[in-house]
Order: C-alpha cells, then structure tokens, then sequence
C-alpha cells in the first residue's frame, strides 16, 4: 500500500512537471526588428522616405538661402530707403521666415504620414505570418525577442522571414 501511495505521488509530480515543460515549450519569442529592418519591402520604402527627405530638405535649404540673401540685400540697404520701404521689407522677412517654418513643419508631417502609411501594411503583413507561423509550430504566444530581458525559448525569427520570402 506504501508503495501504491509513492508511485502515486511520483506519478502527480511528473504530470505537474510534463505540464510545466509543456507551458513553456507553448512560448516562442521573434525579432521584429530585425525581420522589419531587413525586409525588402521595407527596405524599398526606406528608399521612397530618403528620396522625399532629401527633396524636402533641399526646398528647405533653398528657401532659407533666399531668405538669408533678402535679409542681407535690406540690411545692407536700410540705411538708403525710406522708414515706410524698411517697415515693408521688416514684414516681408516675417512673413518669410513664417513660410520657412510652416513648410518645415508640413514637410516633417507629411514624411510621418507617409512613413506610416507605408510602415503600417508592412507591420500588418509580418504580424500575419508571425501568428501563421507560430500556429503552424504549435505555439501558443509568440513574443517580441527585442524587448525581452531574457529571450531563451524557440526563435521563430528564420521561420518568419521564410514565411515572408526572404
């Protein structure tokens, strides 16, 4: 009878054990980051972002170029023109300098809106196969690897990216 009651017990803790193995192994964690930094797609659309970056900052510079050689042309005259002349060109350089920062502040809005309607079909696509993947392999949370302390479970970050053809 003793016996019966030691493999009775030995048997409740290697269930109990078997259950925990099989929590954990139920966990798989992804890099995300890494999948969205390396994605061709993505990759393609960094380019598209750098390219309007770089049209924006040269419309930028070249107003601001404008604008230092205006001020400069009415400082050097000021002395020569009418306090009324001076008065007008005083607005003229405000109203310029308000330009400047307007179109700095669009442009950077608009560079955000674009990003994010061009990040936003990428992330949805990743997040599809991450969770087509991790059905697919039997797991029942899939983690961001890149924001975990410890990440030493199953990496389904090679399984994505061949999910995702690359």
């Amino acid at each position: 009878m003793k016996q019966i009651k030691t493999l009775f017990i030995a048997a409740i803790f290697i269930l109990g054990a078997s259950q925990t193995i099989n929590a954990q192994a139920k966990t798989a964690h992804v890099d995300v980051s890494e999948i969205m930094t390396k994605m061709p797609a993505m990759l393609d659309a960094q380019k598209q972002l750098d390219k309007l970056s770089t049209t924006y900052d040269a419309d930028y510079k070249k107003m601001v170029e404008e604008y230092q050689a205006k001020l400069k042309k009415y400082e050097a005259e000021a002395a020569t023109v009418t306090e009324a002349v001076n008065t007008e060109r005083s607005k003229e350089v405000q109203d310029m300098q308000k330009r400047i920062v307007d179109f700095r502040d669009n442009a950077q809005k608009e560079l955000q809106q674009k990003e994010s309607d061009i990040v936003k079909p990428l992330m949805e696509k990743v997040r599809a196969s991450i969770q087509k993947v991790g059905k697919a392999k039997g797991f029942q949370y899939v983690l961001d690897g890149s924001s975990l302390l410890l990440a030493d479970g199953p990496n389904l970050t090679i399984d994505v990216k061949k999910d995702l053809g690359f």
